[in-house]
């Protein structure tokens, strides 16, 4: 009987750690440069930011008109300075890189997407 709950208490220990895991740590960091299109709250329950970044695709095909994508993200709820960032450039149609982290899951309570903006820096105009 011992044995077992030993054997237990490390398959729930086991299982915490990976869960922490996926939770906190992050599948991929990049950077995505455009036009922030949209930042709004959404949810039901849930209250959080998410935003809309339009992307030109310029040289993807020759002698075709840039191809539009979007890359959706969300915003932590306590970066209100990046959120407030994310909002001017978005009223300003400025071009914009956003940093940003890809998480290995979704929850609710955290995001709509995978992907949360870290830090957003404004494009040099010459």
């Amino acid at each position: 009987m011992r044995v077992f709950k030993i054997i237990l208490v490390i398959i729930v220990l086991l299982l915490l750690g990976f869960l922490a895991f996926l939770y906190w740590g992050s599948y991929e960091q990049g950077v995505m440069a455009g036009r922030v299109l949209r930042v709004g709250e959404k949810g039901y329950l849930f209250k959080t930011y998410e935003a809309k970044l339009s992307i030109e695709s310029f040289g993807a095909l020759k002698g075709v008109s840039p191809i539009a994508e979007t890359f959706d993200f969300s915003v932590s709820s306590d970066q209100d300075s990046l959120v407030k960032q994310l909002q001017e450039v978005a009223l300003t149609g400025e071009r914009v890189s956003v940093h940003y982290v890809k998480r290995y899951i979704r929850v609710p309570w955290r995001g709509s997407t995978k992907y949360f903006a870290v830090e957003i820096e404004r494009m040099k105009h010459n």
